[in-house]
């Protein structure tokens, strides 16, 4: 039995793990530790009464190191600057983490790679099976498309509640499109436009993202050309889905050497 520390754990994601470990959706995994950030009101209550189930007898702390010694591996849905440090620290106790929080900037990104040059971590834009078949897709798609006429937009929709933009789902999806047709992302990426920007070049990827409601995560890759229009998507109903998949991440973990893997690896989809 693996000892989880959930991290961002009063948040909506951190509420849903707490209430799948308790329902044993992985039961290779027991929760041992729940972390927030110093000025959430609900510090020092149970974790699995506020997440809307039983109690666990785990208290909602602000201090990391006090439950980290007695976890085998953390899973964080923080904040992009949280998750960097959090890293740090996690790897300088030799914790294998799971990371599923986005709006990672590259010198957040540089300290996880850091990171896991020492322990096992996996990070992950999007943690559900249906996402990460739909990465394969579409690089596949655009290998085959590429050259032919088809121009590549990305359309999300998430709940108004989300501070990143575009999701990292949705960048995740536009690194699979330019893989697959051997650009740069950073290079041909457009964010919206507006205003007179002229005739759309060939190697272009545009994002577009809404933010309204509740929706859990909906994501669209169109690969449009002159006569026909091919979509693939992905519709998240329920948190669940995440959840889960950040879970059975941190079973696999297990055992593993150091090194920055990737939800692929976990399904086992990469080649």
């Amino acid at each position: 039995m693996q000892k989880v520390v959930i991290i961002g754990a009063a948040g909506r994601m951190g509420k849903t793990l707490v209430r799948l470990l308790q329902a044993q959706a992985v039961p290779e995994l027991q929760l041992a530790g729940a972390v927030d950030l110093w000025d959430v009101a609900e510090r020092g209550q149970d974790i699995g009464l506020l997440a809307g189930t039983r109690a666990t007898g785990v208290l909602l702390t602000s201090d990391l190191a006090t439950v980290a010694p007695v976890c085998d591996v953390a899973i964080d849905f923080s904040s992009h600057q949280g998750a960097a440090g959090n890293a740090t620290r996690l790897a300088g106790w030799r914790k294998p983490m799971v990371i599923g929080t986005t709006g990672l900037n590259d010198g957040e990104k540089k300290l996880i790679e850091n990171a896991a040059q020492q322990v096992p971590v996996v990070l992950a834009p999007n943690m559900s099976l249906g996402v990460n078949l739909l990465l394969a897709l579409v690089k596949e798609a655009a290998t085959a498309l590429n050259g032919k006429g088809y121009d590549i937009e990305i359309i999300e929709r998430h709940h108004r509640l989300k501070k990143d933009s575009p999701s990292g789902t949705a960048l995740g999806l536009g690194e699979a499109a330019a893989a697959g047709c051997g650009w740069d992302l950073a290079t041909v990426a457009v964010h919206g436009r507006e205003g007179l920007v002229g005739e759309r070049p060939a190697e272009q990827i545009g994002f577009h993202a809404v933010r309204g409601g509740d929706f859990v995560g909906d994501h669209t890759v169109v690969f449009a050309a002159d006569g026909e229009c091919i979509e693939l998507s992905h519709r998240a109903t329920s948190r669940d889905t995440f959840a889960l998949g950040a879970l059975r991440a941190a079973a696999w973990l297990a055992g593993k050497p150091a090194g920055l893997y990737t939800m692929q690896d976990v399904l086992g989809l990469t080649p």
